[in-house]
């Protein structure tokens, strides 16, 4: 997930439209291993990268992957709805690292026979699978194995420290103007399961999707949680917001840097601590 309001309408309307078209429902890493240029097509997956010490095989990334740090400076090929093959072509990779909804993106890539692997993002076992995979690609697996070890041992550490007496309904914008929000099958739904709270969205047919006003009013969330980007501090007192019992009630949580929790890679553990610290007045009360 790119994690921008600007364009997570189009990241996810565009992601199920190639979803649809795409060849194959089934993805895989490529078996290419030890590569020693690789390009990403996802922020997460240069995240993933960095944090596995593999900074300098990263020749090419996506827009909005500078949270990455050793991604800062490197060609940006591609974004939410593009991919720039030429230039993908041009920087000679080893491998290039997509989600299985970019195959039809990266079609042309296969033909010329660079080795592309595509790596499921929605889930909350993603993260440590496409981690896995990576590892291997860049020729890295212990460290993979390690970083993915603390991971857990994080996750672990946090949750520890917590007592859930009541896991409150919370309702995560991703937009507000359309309204986009995740549902089950996503991991920030797992992560509010791990923070003591519970998805209000019970039912979507993908894991991020378009939500109406008049389900949303029917639907009463304990909370909201959006990032500082949605501008929804902006439409409180306009409707459907204004007829919530959440908004009424000042049970909206807004977060500083949405990427953090929106996007599926080693960081994580401060979008699930966020949600702790936030949702604590909540999933303590008896």
């Amino acid at each position: 997930m790119y994690g921008k309001a600007t364009v997570v309408a189009g990241v996810f309307a565009a992601a199920a439209l190639l979803s649809a078209c795409a060849q194959s429902p089934k993805s895989g890493a490529a078996t290419v291993s030890h590569a020693k240029r690789i390009v990403t097509l996802m922020p997460s997956f240069a995240e993933d990268l960095c944090a596995l010490g593999a900074g300098s095989q990263l020749v090419g990334v996506s827009e909005y992957s500078e949270s990455a740090t050793c991604a800062r400076g490197k060609p940006r090929v591609a974004n939410f709805a593009a991919v720039d093959v030429e230039r993908i072509i041009a920087l000679r990779p080893d491998a290039v690292v997509a989600i299985p909804a970019q195959r039809v993106l990266t079609a042309p890539l296969r033909r010329t026979g660079i080795a592309t692997a595509y790596m499921p993002d929605d889930s909350y076992g993603d993260i440590f699978t496409d981690i896995r995979q990576l590892g291997a690609i860049s020729g890295r697996p212990r460290q993979a194995a390690n970083v993915i070890a603390a991971l857990q041992q994080r996750t672990q550490d946090l949750r520890r420290s917590e007592h859930f007496a009541y896991r409150p309904r919370v309702f995560v914008l991703l937009q507000a103007q359309p309204i986009w929000t995740v549902g089950p099958q996503s991991y920030i739904s797992t992560l509010l399961q791990l923070a003591g709270a519970r998805n209000a969205v019970v039912a979507l047919p993908r894991p991020y999707a378009q939500y109406s006003a008049e389900a949303l009013l029917r639907l009463q969330p304990d909370a909201i949680v959006a990032g500082g980007d949605t501008g929804l501090g902006g439409l409180l007192d306009r409707e459907p917001w204004r007829s919530l019992r959440a908004v009424r009630e000042k049970r909206v949580f807004i977060l500083a840097d949405p990427d953090v929790l929106e996007r599926p890679g080693p960081n994580y553990n401060e979008g699930l601590s966020w949600l702790i610290e936030h949702l604590r007045p909540l999933t303590a009360r008896s």
